[in-house]
């Protein structure tokens, strides 16, 4: 079963990441996390990619410099892109990015670095992370859930971002 969390939890989930919670949850079946043999995160992402492209997301189909999906964080002389990043999926107009992790989320931290990313990224106020809910290893859902409480709950880190939402899957 999916979950998720909106942060900051003294506001309601913006409409348009409902929109991509409902995409999860139509696709539960094929990318639960809860099965002895777990997807790795492409082929969530591939799972989820029509669906995102119909709310005009831009989604990384490969790992070839083309089939990324760049998001300015630098820009040098004449306005040139010096330094970008690059993420899952993509909405320009809804100052969106979206990262999928399995494996790495917790491990490696990976949740963090997307968080760091999301934060310096031209334009990006919302950040979507979806990790497992239950993987091998650990409960990464709750792990990352903690992690961001924590961040709101201190008051000493400030990010640049209306609204994180992680998902669970």
């Amino acid at each position: 079963m999916n979950q998720w969390q909106y942060y900051p939890r003294a506001i309601p989930c913006p409409t348009h990441l409902i929109d991509v919670i409902d995409i999860f949850r139509r696709h539960t079946q094929k990318i639960r996390s809860d099965r002895k043999k777990q997807s790795h995160s492409n082929a969530v992402l591939a799972v989820l990619a029509r669906d995102l492209k119909l709310l005009n997301y831009r989604v990384e189909t490969g790992k070839r410099r083309e089939d990324k999906v760049t998001v300015p964080v630098l820009f040098g002389r004449n306005g040139e892109v010096e330094k970008s990043f690059d993420a899952d999926a993509y909405n320009k107009n809804l100052n969106t990015v979206i990262e999928v992790e399995a494996a790495r989320a917790t491990s490696c931290n990976q949740f963090m670095k997307d968080l760091f990313q999301a934060s310096m990224m031209e334009g990006i106020e919302y950040c979507v992370i979806a990790v497992r809910t239950k993987s091998k290893v650990s409960k990464d859902f709750e792990i990352v859930c903690k992690f961001i409480d924590t961040i709101y709950a201190s008051n000493r880190l400030r990010l640049p971002l209306e609204g994180i939402l992680i998902i669970g899957y």
